[in-house]
């Protein structure tokens, strides 16, 4: 529920009541994955989507019915070829979808958090003793918490700790429990929703491709920045749709400059200059992608010119060059998106390969996390 805390965030201080269904389990192929939200108030108004349009319709009469009788329930919703009439997800899958009424408590403060863009995690009962379905737990980064289970002691303090555990990693995904905390009593799943600040996207190159690039970068949830050494390039003006725009050494500033796992590279000065020392640097942090424009010939300048300042094959290895997928494109809006496309596929685990006649997954599970607020399911 928290991809739609904005929203939420404006009904809670709005004073609305209103009931909440997410995604907390999907099997097979889906169109979206746990903690996706659907949720309805009282007058009918729906934000949200837990299947892209297939089970919508029932899903909006569940939470509907949730405010009138103030019930948890979890639903199922699959694919049945036995009638054509029936409720179900027509790529094939199975999702099971929570709904829960909201009426106060932890749930508006995780909101709350999760708008203002501050890290947190929502862990929620969604599968175990019906006492304590739908029941709440907010984690801070801190390991501090508030609400709880309505349990065993002991369980409030496994559940933050287990869901610390996703948030450092900025992942949404479901751990199983026992009621009395640890492994104790009877199991219990929880689905822990985190909330984490927007993944960054740095474009090294104040070029005309990177203001295309900056502007699907922005599309797809990243907070991006644009960093030249070249101060009459690097401008406000010249890229309005950033973030920030540094004027600086490419090396220096990201030697300096915050980066985590999910951060991505864009190098797009093909300039040994700038590429050079930038490239040496980035190649040996943890961050999610590393790319940089050139043709071939650039290409294998830039390895051998890498390998003589010390960089090793396997660090090499890392390096996405030429940049992007191959799409034949030719202009810099077609450049970003072939960029862009190495990103998700990187990212999700895509082959980049034409879905048609092919028998690979059409929804993959990657190993980190989505650009956005919420974290993906690893």
């Amino acid at each position: 529920m928290l991809d739609i805390a904005d929203e939420l965030g404006q009904w809670v201080e709005q004073g609305r009541e209103f009931a909440v269904a997410t995604v907390v389990a999907v099997t097979g192929s889906a169109p979206r994955l746990p903690g996706a939200a659907l949720a309805v108030d009282r007058d009918g108004t729906a934000i949200g989507s837990v299947s892209g349009g297939c089970v919508e319709g029932a899903v909006y009469e569940l939470c509907r019915q949730a405010i009138e009788d103030g019930e948890t329930v979890v639903e199922r919703f699959g694919y049945s070829d036995e009638d054509a009439f029936a409720v179900g997800l027509t790529c094939g899958g199975v999702i099971d979808v929570l709904v829960t009424p909201v009426r106060g408590g932890v749930c508006p403060a995780a909101l709350a958090a999760a708008a203002g863009g501050r890290a947190a995690a929502l862990a929620r009962v969604v599968d175990g003793p019906r006492e304590l379905m739908g029941t709440a737990l907010l984690v801070r980064p801190d390991g501090t918490y508030e609400g709880g289970l309505g349990g065993h002691p002991e369980l409030d303090r496994t559940a933050a700790a287990e869901a610390r555990a996703l948030l450092d990693a900025g992942r949404t995904g479901t751990v199983a429990i026992g009621a009395e905390g640890a492994r104790c009593g009877q199991p219990l799943t929880l689905l822990v929703e985190s909330s984490v600040p927007p993944p960054r996207m740095i474009v090294f190159g104040a070029v005309d491709f990177a203001s295309a690039l900056v502007r699907v970068g922005r599309f797809l949830g990243y907070r991006v920045t644009v960093c030249d050494a070249r101060p009459v390039f690097a401008t406000a003006a010249r890229f309005p749709d950033a973030d920030e725009v540094v004027v600086a050494w490419p090396h220096e500033y990201l030697e300096a400059t915050e980066v985590d796992a999910r951060t991505v590279l864009c190098v797009l000065t093909h300039d040994a200059r700038f590429d050079i020392p930038l490239l040496r640097r980035a190649l040996r942090l943890p961050v999610a992608y590393v790319g940089a424009m050139g043709s071939r010939r650039t290409h294998e300048d830039r390895n051998r010119r890498l390998r003589e300042v010390g960089v090793t094959e396997l660090e090499l290895a890392r390096l996405r060059s030429p940049i992007g997928l191959d799409l034949g494109a030719r202009t810099p809006e077609e450049t970003a998106l072939s960029i862009a496309a190495e990103i998700v596929a990187d990212r999700r685990g895509g082959s980049g390969a034409p879905l048609t006649g092919a028998r690979t997954p059409i929804h993959h599970d990657g190993p980190a996390a989505p650009a956005g607020r919420m974290g993906s399911v690893a």
